[in-house]
């Protein structure tokens, strides 16, 4: 995962809410289609059942498939589990902390939205990776968007590899592929009636 490529990599992310029924096998679905270099499961529980059942049963897909799988900000649930480690939604401010507590070789991931300062941060801090985005602003979102411009920079000048994910599209993944390493794609298949051939028409615009 820390290692940056000539081609971007695939960064999946799962839904919010999971039917444990349903999804595991849509999962492997998709990862059997394209070769995937990591799984965040990304749910908005707070109820540790539910996070160490849903983890559990992922975990299983991903091994299976030689993928790590990461959890969203709960550290300790990705120690006790025994994840591969954690995705930081707070930028900077926890990745010392995830480091120290899972060890030099857990990832530790780090979203810092559009902010260069806040990437940097995180990168000096220990993260593996670095997350912008979103990419490209909604009529439901108005917050900081990643720019054209901070991806290119990042890619000129800094090494820790950077993810690319949010509202992303055949169009911007075609102009960031050059300058991205990884791809966090979520919600753009989740919601198709085929994930599989939907994430295949966006992955196409990476060639």
């Amino acid at each position: 995962m820390t290692d940056a490529p000539e081609q971007p990599q695939l960064y999946l992310i799962t839904p919010s809410v999971l039917d444990l029924e349903v999804y595991p096998q849509t999962l492997a679905r998709v990862l059997d289609s394209h070769a995937t270099a990591c799984v965040r499961l990304a749910l908005s529980s707070k109820d540790e059942d539910v996070l160490s059942r849903a983890a559990d049963t992922l975990r299983g897909v991903t091994d299976a498939r030689d993928v790590a799988l990461v959890i969203e900000d709960h550290t300790i649930l990705a120690e006790r589990l025994g994840l591969d480690g954690v995705h930081l939604s707070d930028a900077a401010r926890s990745v010392r902390h995830a480091r120290s507590t899972l060890g030099p070789d857990a990832i530790v991931g780090s979203f810092c939205a559009g902010s260069r300062h806040d990437g940097m941060t995180a990168g000096e801090a220990g993260a593996d990776y670095v997350s912008f985005g979103p990419v490209q602003p909604t009529a439901l979102f108005d917050g900081e968007i990643a720019e054209m411009d901070m991806f290119q920079w990042w890619s000129d000048v800094i090494e820790v590899p950077c993810v690319a994910e949010g509202q992303l599209d055949s169009a911007m993944i075609a102009k960031l592929a050059p300058v991205t390493d990884f791809f966090g794609i979520g919600d753009e298949i989740w919601g198709q009636d085929d994930p599989v051939a939907a994430l295949t028409t966006l992955w196409s615009a990476t060639r």
